[in-house]
């Protein structure tokens, strides 16, 4: 069987996120009150975060802790305003990769199940 459509769009989604909540740590180090540490244990914490569970998504569970980080991400907003945006930005679209993948997977599966009972 072919690789997973649902587990390539959330990959790269999780990729592309990583690189902007990377991005989040100078803007917290030079634009908040946020300690340095702190700024670098959210931001590239967060980031590496992204990266791991895009590399994890072949099990289940990673998918729920793809929704854990779109919270956090969202919540960054309560420091950098602009994440609340940023953030349901990519909530919107992990959301859409979820679903449509899901479908994709399904319809994929059944087409193969007719097509299987039609050779015999």
């Amino acid at each position: 069987m072919s690789r997973s459509p649902r587990r390539g769009m959330c990959a790269a989604i999780l990729s592309l996120e990583a690189i902007t909540l990377g991005l989040t740590t100078p803007v917290l180090i030079s634009l908040t009150d946020v300690p340095t540490g702190l700024a670098l244990l959210i931001g590239l914490g967060l980031a590496v975060v992204c990266l791991l569970l895009a590399g994890m998504l072949r099990s289940e569970w990673a998918y729920t802790a793809g929704w854990v980080v779109q919270g956090a991400a969202i919540a960054l907003g309560l420091v950098i305003p602009m994440m609340f945006f940023l953030g349901g930005v990519f909530a919107l679209l992990w959301g859409t990769a979820v679903f449509l993948g899901r479908k994709i997977e399904s319809e994929r599966a059944a087409a193969y199940a007719a097509y299987e009972a039609e050779q015999g």
